[in-house]
Parts: C-alpha cells; structure tokens; sequence
C-alpha cells in the first residue's frame, strides 16, 4: 500500500503550490508523484528547478518550465521526500544518490515540505543507512576518514560504497555515495558537523531544521506533521 501513500503525499503537496511560485523538485517515487500532481494541476507561470536529471527529464516531459539555481537563485517551496523522518523533522535523505543537489535546492527555499508514505516516520533516525556524498579522488582514504568520525559516534560499521552491476554508483555531479548503517544516530547535529568538517566529504543526508511541514500519506489520506 506504501505506492498509495506515497501517491496521496504528492498529490496533497501539490495543493500547496500557486500559480507564478518558483518550485523546488525532489527526486524519488514519492516526489514522483508530486510532479505528477503538480503538472496536473497546469497552473500559469511556473518555473521549477528539478534536483536531479530524473526528475528534470520526468518534470520535462509533462510539459512543466525548468529553471535552475543560477537563474532563480530564490526558491519560493521545494516538495521532496525523504528515506527517514525523525522526530523534530529532521531527515534522512539520499537514496536517490540526488542528496547534494536536493540540499542546495532545499537551502535556497523559503519553505520546505516532506513528502513520504507513513513507513518513513521514525523513533530516532539511524536504521536507514546514512548516505555520504565523496568526491571519487583518493576516496577510499576519505572512507578511513569517515570510519574514524563514526566509531567516535559509536557506530561500528564502517561505511560502504554504493554500487549496481554497471558498477560504482556515480551522482549527477559525478561523485560517489558512501552509505553509513548507523542503526541509531544519537545527535544527528554533531554527527552531521562532523561529517561535514572532513577533506574529501561532499555532503551528508542529515537535513536538520530544514523541513517546515512533513505531509504523510496514508492509505486513507494524509497527515501533518509540524516541526
């Protein structure tokens, strides 16, 4: 039923869009769907900027306008989902290998909306495997780096590349994902400043104190959640 959820999320969010807004788009199933709704929906004067090649190719195809960072520098709402939704709101994003291009986007937003099936809302962030955006350079030796910060956390397990059959998983900016099981995050603002103070980390999928409203889906509907 999550393909459901997931669905009654984005066509909820995509209420909260107007006409004439410059709108952020996620990248994953569930942001999927709020693209989907948000075309649909052919309000005048749009202008969205896509978080990743997918949902530009996706956004593109149902007629919507692109823009980018560089040419609508200010964003007026960004929707996107989210692989963990912890208490305060804050997240666990990066399982669609988009996390640096989707916390640019989500830090240039006036406001920021999660969207995600009822699955995703969590205790305490950590069962989800954290993603950590490398540079491919020397990154096996940013991986010892990154072990280091983790054991001081008190996570054991070190943290492993992300990779298909073709291969190492690269972004759209041609980096690589290093995916951390952390099974439990204590203090998800020192781990993310941590994390973020190493040579050779990119970015992190902590989005602390970024999400202004969380809209779950249900199999009956949707729910809020405020920070």
């Amino acid at each position: 039923m999550s393909d459901l959820q997931k669905k009654n999320a984005g066509e909820a969010a995509a209420q909260y869009v107007e006409a004439g807004m410059v709108v952020g788009l996620g990248t994953g199933s569930t942001a999927a769907w709020f693209v989907k709704a948000l075309a649909a929906r052919n309000l005048p004067d749009l202008r969205c900027v896509p978080t990743s090649e997918r949902t530009a190719d996706l956004a593109r195809e149902l007629g919507l306008t692109l823009s980018t960072l560089e040419d609508t520098p200010k964003i007026d709402l960004t929707v996107d989902g989210a692989d963990e939704i912890g208490p305060g709101l804050a997240l666990i994003k990066g399982g669609g290998a988009a996390l640096l291009r989707e916390k640019l986007v989500w830090e240039a937003s006036a406001r920021c909306i999660c969207i995600a099936d009822a699955a995703k809302v969590v205790p305490a962030l950590g069962t989800f495997p954290l993603p950590i955006e490398v540079v491919a350079f020397g990154h096996k030796t940013t991986a010892n780096r990154i072990a280091d910060v983790l054991a001081d956390h008190d996570i054991a397990s070190p943290a492993r590349v992300r990779e298909a059959e073709r291969g190492l998983i690269r972004t759209d900016g041609g980096n690589l994902i290093y995916d951390a099981a952390c099974k439990l995050i204590a203090d998800p603002a020192r781990l993310a400043a941590d994390l973020k103070s190493l040579t050779g980390v990119v970015e992190h999928g902590l989005f602390l104190d970024l999400t202004d409203l969380a809209v779950i889906g249900t199999d009956a509907g949707v729910e809020t959640i405020n920070p």
